[in-house]
């Protein structure tokens, strides 16, 4: 379990504000952290990781205390069971695939480590490759083997996917989700995308201006109504009732039922596909 209270002066676009950030994170769980631009999410990460150093509160994870401003106890970044991917890989580029994993490794004892997560991300015929010769999603996986490969408490992720191409992004997503599952990580995820949350995280978590406004289940917090372009939410429709307007639906997403007010011209029946991106459209 992850327990927090973590401050730090942030600078915005719209002057100073303050990071003040409560949280506890379960043990195996995946947690999103979303938000606009200079809401706080990367220095939340970094403050986790040790790369920033808060200006109060504490931080620990199980029975460890990473952080803690009255008792004077500070855990260098070296010291914590952390794994942190980057959008921009921070590959080691002199090194094959196989290489920056063995880097990673806390000890030698752990080379049948890297042959299991060469097989977990489809890495293994790329082993002997080197980054510059990788494209894009490919870098991205070895990044996400190696952070796997310290054998983290905490995997930390830092819009890892926001710049490939959907198919390539919805490969990593699937490995990614495979990944948390095999090692039982502890993960938070900093994520724009509102599909990749719920379709990874069992809850999310917004900041804004440095702090909580809103938690809880994806399907249930996230802001469907006023999502981003490119937003895709899918849903199965499991009850229609007539309103004045259409219909109103209940339609389950992932393992929650929310409701949506639709204006249709053609019913909708149970077992139907929805696609909510705004507005409501009907899959098959």
């Amino acid at each position: 379990m992850i327990d927090l209270h973590l401050t730090k002066p942030l600078q915005t676009a719209h002057g100073p504000a303050l990071l003040d950030v409560r949280l506890t994170v379960a043990a195996g769980e995946l947690t999103a952290i979303y938000g606009a631009s200079g809401a706080g999410k990367t220095t939340l990460l970094r403050l986790l990781a040790g790369l920033s150093r808060p200006a109060s509160g504490h931080l620990r994870v199980g029975e460890e205390v990473w952080y803690d401003q009255a008792r004077g106890i500070w855990l260098p970044p070296q010291r914590r069971s952390i794994g942190f991917v980057f959008q921009d890989y921070a590959l080691f580029p002199n090194m094959t695939v196989r290489q920056n994993l063995e880097f990673a490794l806390p000890d030698t004892s752990g080379k049948a480590l890297v042959d299991e997560l060469l097989e977990l991300m489809d890495l293994g015929e790329l082993a002997r490759q080197r980054p510059q010769q990788l494209s894009g999603g490919q870098q991205q996986r070895v990044a996400l083997a190696r952070a796997l490969a310290r054998q983290p408490r905490v995997l930390l992720l830092d819009e890892p996917l926001a710049a490939l191409d959907v198919p390539t992004r919805l490969r990593l997503q699937a490995a990614l989700a495979a990944a948390h599952q095999r090692f039982q990580l502890t993960t938070l995820l900093v994520s724009h995308d509102y599909a990749e949350i719920t379709r990874l995280a069992t809850r999310a978590v917004e900041l804004d201006g440095g702090r909580v406004v809103r938690d809880g289940v994806p399907a249930v917090v996230l802001p469907v109504a006023n999502a981003t372009p490119g937003f895709r939410l899918t849903g199965t429709v499991v009850a229609a009732v007539p309103s004045a307007t259409g219909q109103t639906l209940q339609v389950r997403v992932g393992e929650e039922v929310i409701r949506v007010e639709v204006d249709a011209t053609t019913p909708y029946q149970p077992g139907d596909m929805l696609v909510l991106t705004g507005s409501v459209q009907r899959g098959r």
